[in-house]
């Protein structure tokens, strides 16, 4: 969709059997769609889904060209479209088979920002100290040395101790990932001495480091942990003091996609911004992630058809399968969703909601699918295995190696994840009642401007940011959230 498009409704795509409402419409109120009016059998908010033509019960439901669930009752022309009338399809077993699309870009000349060079090649947009503890029992001691400096910042978090298996590695892998992230100029491991995520055990993990910008510290090794622990940061600051930026290619930027709160706006406005952006992005040799693989049940093939090859084709194949296993063994559904701020939005099944969240992607091809706490390997669209959580996935995106997060929305959210988070608003009267929330309107694809202009204006703000021109929402208020994946018992 690259022209303007505003109007009373939308139909998004030419075999669709609802249209959207761009207004909140009235009881009664005409429409024009296909050079056909539709009459409104009752008021319908906006982002809501209106019946182009009569659907019978048991009949599939179409948007954007896909199926978005089945009528549980005959749905006359012009009624809402919504949860009282329309179901989820989706089975929990399907059978997957590879049908693979060409690619779709053309590579283009990269351009550039002004990023910190790291000693191990790397480029990071940001030069701060971060201050990591093994174990959530130094959270206070954490926050409590960052308080003294202006751009070292602490993560606290409630695991790394009483954890077995899966949850104890996940804690690990996220940690150490952030540890490597070269956003943090410099790094203060800090543990307590008891816990089972000791700091032996992270150090065994992270690898190589420099000693002189990764700092360790047992809070009951010393007299004053407070004391010890700022001596660090100070040496740690000291060898930062000649940090500068320079020029770097974005075929060197890494970007995470994450959406939440999103309506029925939101496939239409901010994620298709998002995805135009990836394209762009990975068209000059970056690279883009996209996570929350629950919400990707019943857009899954779009994905899995977009692998590079077939070894990738799989990899996804067992990225989903495994996830609804995971639902299957502790015995929840697997179509729980969407949430109940979805539905006042407008989107009515897990198809609809996956539908236009994965539209973020774009059409880039699928280049590689990265276990959680995973660092980017190639460059290009990769997929992360992570749950939808907003705050768990948008850490796992970082994690991974996202020097910046997108996050699209269509009703709002504070938070901000370890790296700078972009909230991008799906309408305009989110982004006017929450300017101290939201970077960036997309609204203005519905008629302001097109597809093409819009998405260049969001690369050079992007541009900006990722050059310290520009910060972000959540940067300017210091809102800096992380969150693990836990899957098992607590000892």
């Amino acid at each position: 969709m690259s022209a303007p498009m505003r109007g009373d409704v939308i139909k998004i795509h030419p075999s669709d059997t609802v249209i959207v409402a761009l207004r909140a419409l009235k009881k009664g109120e005409r429409v024009v769609v296909d050079d056909a009016e539709i009459e409104a059998c009752c008021a319908v908010n906006f982002g809501h889904k209106v019946a182009l033509r009569a659907i019978k019960t048991g009949e599939v439901v179409i948007k954007y060209g896909y199926p978005i669930g089945t009528a549980t009752a005959d749905i006359p022309a012009g009624a809402h479209v919504h949860t009282h009338n329309v179901r989820t399809s989706l089975t929990d077993h399907v059978v997957y088979s590879y049908a693979p699309v060409a690619p779709a870009l053309t590579h283009r000349a990269p351009r550039t920002f002004m990023g910190y060079r790291r000693k191990n090649g790397k480029a990071g947009i940001r030069n701060e100290v971060w201050i990591i503890p093994t174990v959530g029992c130094v959270n206070p001691t954490g926050d409590a040395i960052a308080r003294q400096f202006d751009g070292v910042y602490s993560f606290p978090h409630p695991f790394g101790c009483s954890q077995l298996g899966d949850d104890h590695e996940n804690t690990k892998k996220i940690l150490c990932g952030l540890a490597h992230h070269p956003n943090a100029g410099g790094v203060l491991i800090l543990g307590l001495g008891c816990e089972n995520n000791s700091i032996a055990e992270m150090r065994e993990m992270l690898g190589e480091v420099d000693e002189t910008r990764v700092k360790f510290l047992n809070c009951q090794d010393v007299d004053d942990e407070v004391t010890a622990a700022v001596d660090l940061v100070k040496e740690i600051l000291a060898e930062m003091q000649h940090d500068k930026r320079e020029e770097i290619p974005t075929s060197e930027l890494i970007i995470g996609l994450k959406c939440g709160g999103s309506d029925g706006l939101s496939g239409l406005t901010a994620n298709p911004l998002v995805g135009a952006f990836s394209d762009m992005l990975i068209s000059e040799g970056g690279s883009t992630i996209l996570t929350e693989v629950p919400e990707m049940f019943g857009a899954e093939e779009i994905l899995m058809n977009r692998c590079k090859d077939e070894a990738t084709f799989e990899k996804t194949v067992r990225l989903i399968n495994d996830f609804k296993q995971y639902f299957t063994d502790n015995k929840q559904p697997i179509y729980e969703n969407p949430s109940p701020g979805n539905k006042a939005g407008g989107i009515s099944t897990l198809e609809d909601k996956a539908l236009g969240c994965t539209q973020k992607a774009g059409m880039a091809t699928v280049i590689d699918v990265l276990a959680y706490g995973e660092i980017l390997r190639e460059k290009g669209l990769n997929l992360l295995n992570s749950p939808g959580n907003d705050l768990v996935a948008s850490t796992a995106l970082a994690a991974s190696g996202a020097h910046i997060v997108l996050f699209t929305t269509g009703r709002g959210t504070p938070f901000g994840a370890p790296v700078p988070t972009v909230k991008i608003s799906s309408n305009t009267a989110l982004y006017e009642k929450k300017r101290h929330w939201i970077d960036f309107n997309a609204e203005p694809l519905l008629g302001e401007t097109t597809q093409e202009a819009l998405a260049e204006d969001f690369y050079a703000y992007i541009l900006r940011l990722a050059s310290g021109t520009k910060r972000t929402k959540t940067e300017q208020h210091g809102i800096r959230d992380l969150a693990i994946f836990k899957t098992g018992v607590t000892l």
